[in-house]
């Protein structure tokens, strides 16, 4: 054979190269075409969210640029107006944390998929970090917020919100202090602070306290960062989380996850099934699902009779699978789940 039809034939074999990826057989290219269309989705999705935090913030933005002009009018304007916008801006700030929740959980995924696929793409040899599609698979699977509502309100209270409550209170103080005409006695100040059979010492007390709160709570919340599409940790939290997590014991398999992002990996179980097919319901979970299997020799106690146990390790993605085949198969089967702190091996983690 000449070389020229050995490189053919390379060629051809490459191309028909099946890429085995957490026990599942794929092509490259079917899992490079998934990837970008899930990534256009996510982008898409995200993009969706971020509008609808704008356009909370320009709610906010209206109910303030409405308020101002009103407590200042010289025929009934009351500062009592600027009270209730701070309340009203408050709810919005509110709405507004929730929408970020979600805008981050997509942008999370966004980020994933920019970090762990597509720059190491850049980068030959192709080798995201080892556990980059668990954490991808397992927020598919069962998405959960990754910042949490007192970081969320934090994070729109010092980016956004604070300038517009700034603003109200400057606009309350004035219109106190310069309306109907400026006074210099903190009497009267406090007399034109009142509103009904409600003190005005009470008043302007109450009104000053929300807004220390509300810096407190800008400070307090500006430590939480777990807003992974946004916030990364800088060089120095590298270096040191790195050399940490290579002197716990999880060794290499703390080596080879993402510096910037939580890792999380997808629930994994451990099957008991006793049944007295083995032989055709392991060929069955080995052919439909490319899970190894391996049998013990049993005895029911109760009737004295042998049977087979199987023992085999899931993903909480692959056990309806395996249950609905084990059914198919014995539908007398007796299956056993239980939680697997960790598994080892080809198609979980790397021993």
């Amino acid at each position: 054979m000449s070389p020229g039809d050995e490189a053919s034939k390379r060629a051809a074999a490459d191309e028909g190269t099946v890429w085995s990826y957490l026990g599942y057989e794929l092509r490259p290219s079917d899992f490079t075409a998934a990837m970008v269309h899930l990534f256009r989705a996510e982008i898409n999705r995200a993009n969706v969210w971020r509008t609808r935090l704008d356009l909370t913030t320009n709610w906010a933005i209206v109910a303030t640029a409405t308020a101002v002009p009103f407590a200042f009018n010289d025929s009934g304007g009351n500062h009592f107006v600027l009270l209730v916008s701070s309340m009203l801006v408050s709810i919005l700030l509110y709405i507004e944390a929730r929408r970020y929740r979600y805008y981050e959980l997509w942008s999370s995924r966004v980020r994933l998929m920019e970090t762990d696929f597509f720059a190491t793409m850049l980068v030959p040899p192709f080798r995201p970090s080892s556990d980059w599609g668990e954490a991808l698979a397992e927020n598919l699977l069962q998405p959960r917020f990754g910042v949490s509502i007192p970081e969320a309100v934090g994070r729109r209270l010092r980016r956004n919100y604070i300038w517009i409550y700034s603003l109200l209170l400057l606009a309350w103080l004035a219109k106190l202090w310069l309306q109907p005409e400026p006074t210099t006695s903190w009497s009267v100040f406090l007399e034109r602070a009142s509103l009904g059979p409600v003190a005005g010492t009470l008043i302007v007390s109450l009104y000053l306290a929300f807004f220390v709160l509300l810096l407190a709570f800008a400070l307090v919340t500006a430590r939480l960062q777990q807003a992974t599409g946004e916030v990364l940790p800088t060089l120095g939290d590298l270096v040191s989380s790195v050399s940490m997590d290579r002197s716990t014991s999880e060794g290499k398999e703390a080596k080879d996850r993402a510096w910037f992002r939580h890792s999380r990996r997808r629930s994994q179980y451990l099957c008991l099934i006793i049944t007295d097919q083995a032989k055709p319901v392991a060929d069955q979970i080995m052919a439909e699902m490319n899970r190894g299997v391996t049998a013990l020799q049993g005895q029911g106690m109760y009737s004295g009779e042998p049977h087979q146990v199987l023992l085999s390790a899931v993903t909480v993605t692959e056990l309806k699978q395996l249950k609905s085949l084990v059914r198919q198969i014995d539908p007398a089967a007796f299956v056993v789940v239980t939680p697997a702190q960790e598994v080892l091996g080809r198609g979980f983690v790397n021993p």
